[in-house]
C-alpha cells in the first residue's frame, strides 16, 4: 500500500491509497513527469480489483474501460478529497519533474558545451581539432557536469605541448597540478592522446606502447639527444658552446643539429643585425639554400615535418629575443596541420602559404593533397586545396622562397655594409618583402 506521508495540507482519504489503486498513480506520476499534456488516463495495469476501485472512485457501477477521461477523475478526486489527480499523484508518489524540460535543458547545455569548445582559442588555432570536438561529441562525454572540468584540463595540456622534453608526471605536475593526472589509463590521458593523434594524423593508440609513442611525438619525456633541429646561418653574439657552433657552421656555409640540450642550456639568442628567421618545413629547402647562398645564408630553420621539442623550443627562444618568424611548409592538408601548429606554438606568420600562393603553383597532376583542414591564416586556403586536390610540395616554390631570401640577403648587406648613401638596395626597404 502506498504510504500516505509525504503531503502537505489534511491527509487524503484512505481510499485513494488502496494498493489496488497504485498501478494507477505511478502510471498517472510517469505521464504527467513526461512534460506532455495528459487528458486520459490509461487503466492498463490495474487487475479486477484495481477496476472495481475506480469505478468506486468514479460513483460508477460498471468497470471502467481501458482509459478515463483525466478530467472525470479529476472531478470524481473533488469530490471526495477536495483535490486533483496531479496532487493525490504528487502526495502518494512523489514530486513530479517536467522530464521533458529538463532534457531540452540539457540538451541546450550539450550544445553550448561543444559551441565552447569549438571556439576556444587552442582549436582555433589549430582547425584540425574540430575533427577531435566532433569524435568527442559523437562518441559522448558522459555527464556534464564532469565534461567541461575534462575538456579544460586537455586544452590547457594542448596548450602546453610540446612538452620540451619533460618527463610525463612532471609535465602533468605543471600543467595541472597533479603529477598522476596524465598516468595511462586515465579518461584525460586518453582525450588528450585522441587530440594528439588527429592532429598528427596519426591513428588513434590502442597500446600502452603506441601510447608512448605519441607523447614522445609532442615533447613528453623527449630524448635530449636524438631530438635534433636543422639550423642556418644563425649568427648569435656571445660565447656560449651554442653560440660558438652556429658562428662556426654559418661562416662555414654549413647547416648545424642542435640537440635539445644544447637549446635548453642556451640563455638566449640574440642575432645581428637580422631580425627575420624563415623557418621551412623540408631539409631540402635548407640544402638549396645553402647551396645557393653558403656563408651568406640568412637565418634558417628547418623543422623536418612535425616540429620536435627541439625545434619548437628554437623557435620560441628565437621570438622571445624578438625575431620575426615566417613559415613555409607543404601545401598539402599534412602540411597545412603542421603549420597552423608551428605559428600557434611558436607566434610565427606564414610565408607564401595563401590561396593565391597555393593557385599559383598546383600543377595540372601531383600527388593527392590528402585530408584538409582548415587554415587559421586563411580561409579560402582549405577550400582551393580540395577543389584542385593536388599538393604544391615545397620544393616546388623553392626558386621564389630563394628569390624572397635573396632580397633579405640584399636587404641586409645594403644596412650592414654599404656606405653612407650608396649601395644596393638603398632605394629598396630591408625588408619590404615580409609584407607579404
Amino acid at each position: 500500500m502506498i504510504p500516505i506521508t509525504a503531503a502537505m495540507g489534511e491527509p487524503l482519504p484512505h481510499v485513494l491509497s488502496d494498493a489496488a489503486l497504485e498501478p494507477l498513480w505511478r502510471g498517472l506520476h510517469e505521464r504527467f513527469c513526461a512534460g506532455r499534456p495528459v487528458t486520459n488516463v490509461r487503466l492498463d495495469g490495474l487487475d479486477d480489483h484495481g477496476r472495481a476501485a475506480v469505478a468506486d472512485l468514479l460513483g460508477s457501477a460498471r468497470y471502467p474501460g481501458r482509459a478515463v477521461a483525466l478530467a472525470r477523475l479529476d472531478g470524481a478526486l473533488a469530490d471526495i478529497a477536495g483535490v486533483d489527480a496531479r496532487t493525490v499523484v504528487e502526495r502518494l508518489v512523489g514530486p513530479i519533474e517536467n522530464r521533458a524540460a529538463q532534457r531540452a535543458a540539457a540538451a541546450r547545455e550539450r550544445e553550448e558545451l561543444w559551441t565552447w569548445l569549438r571556439g576556444h582559442p587552442v582549436v582555433r588555432a589549430q582547425p584540425v581539432l574540430l575533427e577531435w570536438a566532433d569524435t568527442l561529441q559523437r562518441t559522448g562525454m558522459g555527464a556534464l557536469a564532469q565534461a567541461r572540468p575534462l575538456l579544460e584540463s586537455a586544452l590547457a595540456v594542448l596548450d602546453r605541448l610540446p612538452a620540451g622534453g619533460a618527463p610525463l608526471p612532471a609535465f602533468a605536475e605543471a600543467v595541472l597540478a597533479d603529477p598522476h593526472a596524465l598516468d595511462d589509463g586515465t579518461r584525460l590521458a586518453a582525450v588528450v592522446l585522441r587530440a594528439v593523434a588527429v592532429m598528427l594524423g596519426a591513428e588513434p593508440p590502442t597500446s600502452a606502447e603506441q601510447r608512448r609513442a605519441l607523447w614522445e611525438r609532442v615533447g613528453v619525456a623527449e630524448d635530449e639527444l636524438s631530438a635534433t633541429v636543422l639550423v642556418a646561418g644563425v649568427r648569435p653574439a656571445g660565447e656560449d658552446p651554442l653560440a660558438i657552433v652556429l658562428r662556426t657552421c654559418a661562416a662555414a656555409g654549413q647547416a648545424a643539429a642542435l640537440t635539445l640540450a644544447q637549446v635548453r642550456a642556451a640563455d638566449s639568442l640574440p642575432l645581428t643585425p637580422e631580425s627575420v628567421v624563415h623557418v621551412v618545413e623540408n631539409p631540402s629547402i635548407l640544402a638549396l639554400t645553402l647551396r645557393r647562398f653558403g656563408t651568406r645564408c640568412p637565418p634558417l630553420v628547418c623543422t623536418s615535418g612535425w616540429p620536435n621539442g627541439a625545434g619548437v623550443l628554437l623557435l620560441r627562444r628565437l621570438a622571445e629575443q624578438g625575431h620575426e618568424l615566417r613559415y613555409h611548409g607543404d601545401l598539402d592538408g599534412n602540411g597545412v596541420r603542421i603549420a597552423a601548429y608551428v605559428m600557434a606554438k611558436t607566434g610565427a606568420r606564414p610565408w607564401r602559404m595563401s590561396e593565391s600562393d597555393y593557385r599559383a603553383a598546383v600543377p595540372p597532376n601531383g600527388p593527392p593533397v590528402g585530408r584538409v583542414s582548415a587554415a587559421p591564416w586563411d580561409t579560402g586556403l582549405a577550400d582551393a586545396m580540395v577543389a584542385c586536390g593536388v599538393a604544391v610540395v615545397e620544393e616546388r616554390t623553392s626558386e621564389l622562397l630563394l628569390a624572397d631570401l635573396a632580397g633579405q640577403i640584399r636587404g641586409t648587406t645594403a644596412l650592414t655594409d654599404a656606405p653612407a648613401g650608396r649601395g644596393e638596395g638603398r632605394d629598396q626597404p630591408a625588408r619590404a618583402w615580409v609584407r607579404r
